[in-house]
């Protein structure tokens, strides 16, 4: 029996949605993986326990999640990976999603000049063309130690053998077939219950068609996908119903290597990615805004006065997203004035400690940010024992994506054209936006919020985090970096701390229970801050690498039931 094969039996005989459960905070010296998914978790810990890298393993784990983990997991979408090698070599590599050759600007607005939000959201014109198996084949290529069909194979296994379902994965699916996927003959025939009904906890689901295209990705690399016969699926499939994808599209894609965006943050070295994802640039300039601002005075992370310099700098950053961001190979973004020091310092003398700025004043010409990004986007962090390290967030934008699965290879498409800026020239209160930045255009990547970072401190690995959560992910992996690098909790403890989030526009910022107490509340609503408590925030799997005994401190966030932290055994 393969390896790839004793690990799928083995995860198939773990119980049913005890697995996260069981590990949500584990300490090794020989790794960590940590995810979302306790499946793909152990996938990917048993490729480091083979003698694999991080890479390796993160590659691993990213296929997995396209089983495990449909809602986000994919490779019919796109994200973005940050590599630190033990020797402080850092890269990133960007497999976002392209807008297909035949796109227009105005391609979602209706005949009464609206945009048509049903069409970004499901369906066959939705989707931008997929990044995630070339980038993942890229950062393999460059890094990897493992053949790829090692670190791939077990994916395609899992898919064709099948794995229990868990409680909230029974009941997520279910959700998804009711309000999308059943729309779809395809995507009922992949995730529907064999002979009908709703799914139950302990339910096998075997994704036969999902193990066909997985397989020979591993067997004959990621050209099968992009010139091959999934290639050549998509493209009949999209002729037949009206999208606008082709064949060219896929056999034009290419992941890039980007240089990283860097900062400092009192004495730590913040590792982020750079545009077309907007995460980076914005945890960095606001922890410069902070550390100009004294953050290091507060005596905890949930100190009312923090709380509103936090409001207070999100306004401004969220606003120079929307006023300047967008794919770099189409506009320029001025990264290095964004993320310098000075220029935080010149926002943070704006900032009145006693009083709350209008968002709307700060925008002016601009008046309101970009429509929202979807919350389900999925995020994991792999440390191996030598200290490398990979920050990997992905998505197919909504839950589920367009809803589409791929007749005959068994993957859902992304939604994705949905991050464009729709309506160009107008702007407006209700969420419209037409700034030149992020607007629609053939073969363009669409801007994102994901913020996959690492930390460094004295030339030493340090954290490795990120969040799902759209617009909410720079706020999510920003209290996780506070709580490390400002006033240096554990790995569970900076996971744990309760978030805040404000994007500009609309003026309001949302708490987490727990983040702040009633008096607290009251403090930051008499400084004129509009504010709410309630929901969750993020998924910010994290790991903590004590470089002084080369141990790696796996926290898996529990806001997700399903989540884990595996070591390899």
């Amino acid at each position: 029996m393969t390896f790839a094969k004793r690990a799928m039996l083995a995860l198939l005989l773990l119980p049913a949605g005890v697995v996260a459960a069981q590990a949500p905070d584990v300490s090794s010296t020989r790794g960590v993986v940590v995810s979302t998914s306790g499946i793909a978790s152990d996938i990917g810990a048993a490729i480091l326990a083979k003698g694999g890298n991080a890479v390796d393993a993160a590659v691993a784990t990213g296929f997995a999640l396209a089983v495990t983990h449909p809602s986000a997991g994919n490779i019919g979408g796109g994200g973005f990976m940050i590599v630190r090698l033990a020797n402080g070599t850092t890269t990133t590599f960007d497999y976002r999603e392209k807008a297909p050759l035949r796109s227009t600007r105005t391609m979602y607005l209706g005949k009464d000049g609206k945009i048509d939000r049903q069409l970004t959201a499901t369906g066959w014109l939705a989707p931008g063309v997929p990044g995630t198996v070339r980038g993942l084949y890229m950062a393999h290529k460059k890094l990897g130690k493992l053949p790829w069909v090692d670190v791939v194979r077990p994916a395609a296994d899992l898919a064709t053998g099948g794995f229990r379902m868990s409680k909230d994965f029974s009941a997520s699916l279910n959700g998804a077939l009711t309000r999308q996927l059943n729309k779809y003959p395809s995507s009922a025939a992949a995730y529907g219950k064999p002979g009908g009904g709703a799914w139950r906890e302990g339910d096998t689901l075997r994704l036969a068609d999902l193990g066909r295209a997985l397989g020979d990705i591993a067997t004959k690399g990621p050209d099968v996908f992009y010139t091959g016969w999934i290639a050549d699926s998509i493209d009949r499939q999209m002729r037949r119903n009206g999208g606008i994808m082709r064949r060219r599209d896929l056999a034009a894609y290419r992941a890039v290597e980007r240089a990283p965006v860097k900062g400092t943050f009192l004495g730590h070295e913040i590792i982020g990615m750079a545009p077309p994802s907007s995460g980076g640039t914005i945890v960095i300039q606001t922890l410069n805004i902070l550390e100009s601002l004294g953050v290091q005075r507060f005596a905890s992370a949930n100190d009312p006065g923090l709380l509103h310099l936090r409001i207070e700098a999100a306004k401004r950053v969220y606003r120079d997203r929307a006023k300047w961001m967008g794919d770099p190979d189409f506009v320029t973004v001025p990264v290095a004035k964004m993320t310098s020091k000075a220029y935080a310092s010149t926002l943070a003398r704006e900032i009145d400690s006693t009083h709350a700025s209008s968002a709307v004043d700060l925008g002016a010409g601009i008046v309101a940010p970009p429509v929202a990004e979807s919350d389900e986007t999925t995020h994991f962090s792999v440390v191996d024992g030598d200290g490398n390290a990979v920050s990997n967030t992905y998505t197919l934008e909504g839950g589920f994506g367009s809803g589409v699965v791929v007749g005959g290879a068994g993957f859902i498409l992304n939604n994705e054209m949905g991050d464009f800026n729709k309506k160009p020239g107008e702007t407006n209160v209700t969420g419209d936006i037409g700034t030149k930045p992020n607007l629609i255009a053939p073969g363009k990547r669409m801007l994102s919020s994901m913020a996959p970072i690492i930390v460094a401190k004295d030339g030493q690995l340090r954290l490795v985090t990120g969040s799902p959560g759209g617009r909410t992910i720079p706020n999510t992996v920003l209290s996780v970096v506070l709580g490390i690098a400002a006033f240096n909790l554990s790995a569970r403890d900076a996971v744990d701390l309760p978030r805040l989030h404000h994007q500009w526009l609309p003026d309001n910022a949302s708490f987490e229970p727990g983040a702040v107490d009633s008096i607290g509340l009251a403090t930051l609503r008499k400084k004129g801050q509009s504010v709410r408590v309630g929901g969750r925030q993020g998924d910010a799997h994290s790991i903590l690498w004590d470089a002084a005994t080369r141990t790696a401190h796996g926290a898996a966030d529990r806001r997700t039931p399903d989540s884990k932290a595996s070591i390899p055994e």
